[in-house]
Order: C-alpha cells, then structure tokens, then sequence
C-alpha cells in the first residue's frame, strides 16, 4: 500500500481527537455578552447534564466511535492485517460521520436563524470536516490500490 497513504491516515489517528476538543462554534445569548466555545465534547457533556442519552449516545457513535474504527481498520487493512473485502463496510461508517458535519451545520444556520443570539463558527468545525473528508478519501484511493493489486 502505498506510504503517504498509510502516513496521512495515521496523522487522522491524531487529528480526529483534537477535532472533538477543538471549538466547533462560538455561541452567545446576546451579542454584548461573551461567546462561549462549544466543542463536539462540550456538547456532549451538555446534551448528559440535560438527560439526553440517546443523542448523546448517537452522537458519540457517529463522531467518535465510528471515525476512530474506521481509521484503525483502514489502517490494518493498508498494513495488510485485516482483509480488503471490509473497505465498502468502511465507506459507509465514513458517509455516517459526514452526516455529522451536516447536523452541525443545521445547527449552526437554525441558531443564527432565530436571532436570539450570536453564533459563529470556529475552526474545530473545519478540522472535524477536513478529517472526515480526508478519512472518505483515503478510503476510496485505498479501495482503489486494493483492486489495482488484485487484478
């Protein structure tokens, strides 16, 4: 398998647990007042102290869970340590984590909608969406190098 493939998927072992510290958005009742950061951690805590364990669960799932599998077995599959027929498995658990990017995105444009305060997006959003797509890629370059290798 390629190195710089296998160099940037180990840098998104990295990237994705900054990605959940890092501020997604900024968030303040009124624009007078300070923003607070809101992180994909903070908002976990927050949706726990307010009883939501399913969204917390689910969010979990999808932005924590599910990026980290993906990239240690696409990791183990470009090492040659997990089989190539788990890649279309892979893909999907990798549009599962967009869908993420998405919600924070709705998020963010109902919040500014509504008018009540002032929302702004920081650069953990960026990050957390970089990785994700960088993740898709990979997948599908990796996808690609393990057919070119069988045929």
């Amino acid at each position: 398998m390629h190195k710089a493939l296998i160099a940037a998927n180990l840098c998104l072992l990295v990237l994705f647990p900054v990605s959940w510290f890092a501020p997604l958005m900024r968030a303040g009742l009124l624009p007078l007042f300070g923003l607070s950061e809101i992180s994909i951690l903070s908002g976990l805590g927050s949706l726990a102290e307010d009883g939501e364990w399913a969204l917390v669960a689910i969010v979990a799932l999808f932005a924590l869970v599910s990026p980290m599998v993906k990239t240690i077995c696409l990791t183990l599959i470009q090492l040659s340590k997990a089989p190539a027929r788990l890649l279309p498995a892979l893909e999907i658990a990798g549009k599962l984590a967009m869908a993420d990017v998405f919600l924070i995105a709705v998020y963010i444009t109902l919040a500014k909608g509504l008018a009540v305060g002032r929302v702004e997006t920081a650069w953990g959003l960026w990050l957390f969406t970089a990785c994700v797509l960088t993740s898709l890629a990979i997948s599908m370059l990796t996808a690609r190098a393990a057919k070119a290798a069988r045929g």
